[in-house]
């Protein structure tokens, strides 16, 4: 055949190549991309401007998954505070000093409730966190996800009585008797407006910043560089059988040319034969 690596059979291996280098160049590009995504802990968002704060049951209900691109919305909840549910979080200070968020329900029907972080208060006023107001009220902050293990470096075992390890429905449902929006709320204001008494001692909390800087992920960036050898190694594959095939055609041409031109060979006595 003039063309053998056009056979059907080469053209199986041909697709075969082609179908695994596009795969492998396809995984590692998703595994670079990832490399550049921060986790979840991380805010990537703009703090978006309370003048433009959605009701929270617009953009989320209690119990769906909240994701990311929802972190640093601004969101407003109406409801009454469950004052005799309020807990402490350990948390630092923007400036490192140890404290607790001061957390509290904010129901806002008859078993769903908002997680509110009230703001924050230094370590030695936890015996007597000031309380939140009553009646009914309307919140704006930011809405936040919930606060990993790795992030506080706090378990559920480790906290005493009135204390929470962390800011995250999956350990306060064990704690209040609601259905809980995933995530919470950084409280940057209330209507009506808190007493003195409800709001002395808090400190509020600034929404997070994202940062200006791209942080790799090392993990999916090898993962990457793996799935693009395997590329190379692939395409390396292919090419070394299209050569050995050419190879094995050459040599074969070369024995049919070589005994189609021989000539008449003389017989043992000396006689010419054909």
């Amino acid at each position: 055949m003039r063309f053998p690596l056009l056979r059907p059979n080469w053209l199986g291996i041909h697709l075969t190549a082609l179908l695994a280098v596009l795969c492998c160049i396809s995984f590692g590009y998703w595994q670079y991309q990832s490399a550049q995504q921060p986790d979840r802990a991380t805010i990537t968002n703009p703090v978006e401007d309370l003048n433009q704060a959605d009701a929270i049951e617009d953009l989320l209900a209690p119990g769906d998954y909240m994701p990311q691109s929802l972190a640093n919305e601004a969101v407003r909840a109406t409801g009454a505070f469950d004052t005799n549910a309020q807990l402490l979080a350990p948390a630092l200070s923007p400036e490192g000093q140890e404290g607790y968020y001061v957390i509290t329900p904010l129901v806002t029907s008859g078993d769903t409730a908002v997680i509110v972080n009230r703001g924050w208060l230094p370590a030695e006023a936890a015996d007597a966190p000031p309380p939140a107001a009553e009646g009914e009220v309307t919140v704006e902050g930011w809405l936040l996800p919930p606060q990993n293990e790795v992030e506080k470096g706090y378990t559920a075992m480790s906290v005493p009585d009135g204390q929470v390890a962390r800011i995250a429905p999956a350990l306060l449902v064990n704690e209040w008797p609601y259905r809980l929006y995933e995530g919470y709320v950084t409280l940057a204001g209330q209507t009506p407006a808190p007493t003195a008494g409800a709001a002395e001692g808090l400190r509020e909390i600034p929404p997070p910043q994202p940062p200006e800087e791209i942080s790799w992920n090392f993990r999916n960036l090898s993962y990457a560089a793996q799935w693009w050898v395997f590329a190379v190694a692939a395409l390396a594959f292919w090419a070394s059988l299209v050569r050995r095939e050419l190879a094995d055609r050459r040599a074969a041409d070369g024995s049919e040319d070589g005994h189609g031109s021989a000539g008449p060979q003389p017989s043992a006595a000396g006689a010419v034969t054909d």
